[in-house]
């Protein structure tokens, strides 16, 4: 994992517009970027992201030099040259080369995530599911997130969100593994941080009820099919004593 284990010197500029024409009072338009380096195995690595309200609106994929929207429908109704994020990163660098002159390379303090793991749907087994790694209240945003099957790595099937500025300058961000749930399986969510020396990982596993053998089919079976005839004869015999009785009060009227 590159930048997690090594010294990373990081610069966080948030920007936070409260109450401006373009949002109603009391939402939040927040534009949160960083770069940060790892001088050890010489990575760096940047991000700049829009969110609203704590949902992201898009970011900008470094690699590619574009602007990715969260939602393809948000690129219809508004517009977001990336190159204006590049720039914001290259002064970003600049910054952090002034940061590490001015305070003797000292380090910010690393905070070590918190981690979750959760279905996304109700678990039925043999249906799709997703299944959500949540990695919250980290620093620096440098980590590895992993998921495993019974132990055997898994590959296939995942998609992870950019890091999520929170108010206490922290990120997070979220992992989704998408899986059929199999009666016996086990997952786990590993993640490497470097507040986290040995890594952690969080298990999973679906919570159905176990299968009934096919001697206690048979029992089940067999108690409600007892309850079925006694129903019947206390019925029977109800009816044969309701039908003396209205013969016996016929007979009484008569005399």
């Amino acid at each position: 994992m590159a930048g997690a284990l090594g010294i990373a010197t990081l610069l966080l500029l948030p920007l936070a517009l409260w109450g401006t024409a373009a949002v109603k009072v009391g939402n939040t338009i927040t534009q949160s970027e960083f770069y940060q380096r790892d001088e050890s195995k010489e990575h760096q690595d940047s991000e700049f992201m829009f969110d609203f309200d704590g949902d992201e609106i898009f970011h900008v994929d470094h690699e590619q030099q574009e602007t990715v929207w969260r939602l393809e429908e948000f690129g219809k109704f508004a517009s977001f040259k990336a190159q204006g994020a590049l720039q914001n990163m290259a002064i970003g660098k600049q910054n952090l080369e002034i940061s590490i002159s001015n305070t003797n390379r000292s380090r910010a303090t690393i905070v070590p995530p918190e981690v979750s793991v959760f279905p996304k749907y109700r678990v039925e087994l043999e249906e799709p599911n997703i299944l959500v790694c949540a990695v919250d209240k980290l620093w620096p945003p440098v980590l590895s997130v992993t998921w495993v099957r019974n132990q055997q790595p898994v590959s296939d099937g995942i998609y992870r969100s950019v890091f999520y500025p929170r108010e206490d300058n922290t990120y997070g961000l979220f992992s989704y593994l998408t899986f059929v749930p199999q009666r016996g399986d086990l997952y786990g969510c590993r993640v490497q941080h470097e507040g986290l020396p040995s890594g952690l990982q969080k298990e999973w596993e679906p919570k159905v009820p176990p299968a009934a053998s096919e001697t206690t089919q048979t029992v089940v079976c067999a108690l409600g099919l007892a309850v079925g005839i006694v129903g019947i004869v206390v019925g029977t015999i109800l009816i044969i004593k309701a039908m003396k009785m209205n013969n016996a009060h016929n007979h009484r009227g008569v005399l």
